[in-house]
């Protein structure tokens, strides 16, 4: 499914709010991502019963918006789960899954929103993974990348309200605390739900350039974390 297309914005990027501190964009490595060969960025969302809303639209916006930036490559974005039957979100939202585990196409980004996951999940995401540029994580979606591996022995985040529980489940991971995000070159996790929305303009930065990143928050109309 292709998204976003022919949307007609002002192009030009605009300086907005840098970092909690003042500081944060400093400290950010560039990191960059590879565009594919064919322009495409294939993102997944691996969702289940209880995805958490705000966690699983608020990347879709950013990545569907980033056209706006018309760079050289735009977001391909479909959802997984265990099979296509109907999910049923937070607050009652239902959700027709686009693909299986067994006939998704291979992602270069991975999105993991809060969500109940199963071993078939935590299977088809340490085999994502394999491939892919980069797995990401919005909330309480820590516990499901926890869950594969891909967190052990480095540092994570993830909702205010689950830094202990993160931190006692799950010790080879050094949990970090009052971080609208935190990332390292392969995997990334957001604290609690809107900032998920920081870490996928991140993610866009990574791609298509700061620029771009910006003029996707201004289309938004939101002021970026970092």
């Amino acid at each position: 499914m292709v998204v976003g297309a022919g949307i007609g914005v002002p192009l030009a990027a605009v300086e907005l709010s840098r970092a909690l501190d003042g500081s944060e964009a400093l400290r950010l490595p560039k990191r960059p991502l590879p565009i594919p060969a064919d322009g495409i960025i294939r993102t997944a969302f691996a969702i289940g019963y209880g995805t958490n809303v705000i966690d699983l639209a608020g990347a879709w916006e950013v990545f569907q918006d980033a056209v706006v930036a018309r760079g050289p490559a735009y977001f391909e974005l479909f959802t997984v789960a265990e099979d296509t039957t109907t999910v049923e979100a937070s607050g009652g939202l239902r959700l027709q899954p686009t693909y299986s585990y067994d006939t998704a196409p291979p992602p270069n980004v991975v999105v993991i929103p809060a969500h109940q996951s199963s071993e078939a999940t935590v299977a088809w995401l340490r085999q994502a993974a394999k491939d892919a540029d980069l797995v990401m994580s919005v909330c309480t979606g820590a516990f499901v990348l926890a869950e594969t591996g891909l967190l052990d022995g480095k540092t994570a985040t993830t909702h205010h309200g689950s830094y202990d529980h993160l931190a006692a489940a799950y010790p080879k991971i050094r949990v970090v605390r009052g971080r609208r995000f935190v990332e390292h070159e392969h995997v990334a996790t957001a604290g609690g739900l809107t900032s998920g929305i920081d870490l996928a303009l991140r993610v866009v930065q990574r791609y298509l350039g700061r620029d771009a990143a910006d003029a996707t928050a201004q289309y938004m109309e939101y002021s970026r974390a970092a």
